[in-house]
């Protein structure tokens, strides 16, 4: 396979980023595949939860495919807590940063707060302020990140549940991937 000229990326000619551009294309892609692959691996869960990560998401985004939600936001609550493994302290940024390119800023916001939004349930029990997110109180997408904690991730932990597979949500997801980048409607 044919390889750059460079060592140092300031020495780079035409050529070898003509070269780079057509493979990060290539490579861009393939994204949808490579998210399906690593939620297809989440079986397990941090300790004490009764449903796995993939549970969890794949029953967040069954609720709200069922509520009629667009296939954006179901792909987005399908990769909601796609961070936690790698960014347990910010996996909420994680999973909008994921997203930014191919969602709407609504869409974005709600994925990019729901870690704040969502500790109105438990932050009382643990010494912290459960109205937080009240920061957001006049943001135009504060009502929206609420309903999305409240419908689709604070009651997404069943294990009687019975979600849709993962193979059912691969179309949207690929269909929100295949999106021109920094797509915005």
């Amino acid at each position: 396979m044919k390889k750059v000229s460079f060592t140092e990326m300031k020495h780079g000619t035409k050529e070898d980023y003509a070269l780079l551009d057509k493979h990060e294309k290539e490579y861009e892609r393939k994204t949808a595949d490579r998210i399906l692959n690593y939620l297809s691996k989440l079986d397990s869960t941090l300790e004490g939860y009764k449903v796995s990560r993939l549970e969890h998401s794949l029953q967040s985004a069954t609720r709200a495919f069922k509520n009629g939600e667009s296939e954006e936001m179901v792909v987005a609550t399908l990769l909601h807590d796609i961070g936690d493994e790698l960014a347990p302290m910010n996996h909420s940024q994680y999973a909008a940063s994921i997203l930014r390119p191919y969602v709407s800023e609504k869409t974005h916001w709600i994925i990019e707060k729901h870690g704040l939004f969502q500790t109105y349930y438990s932050a009382e029990h643990l010494g912290g302020d459960k109205n937080a997110r009240d920061r957001y109180k006049d943001h135009k997408y504060y009502q929206a990140t609420v309903d999305f904690c409240e419908n689709y991730d604070q009651c997404s932990f069943d294990p009687d549940y019975k979600s849709m597979t993962l193979k059912e949500f691969e179309p949207m997801v690929r269909k929100i991937f295949a999106r021109n980048p920094f797509y915005h409607h």
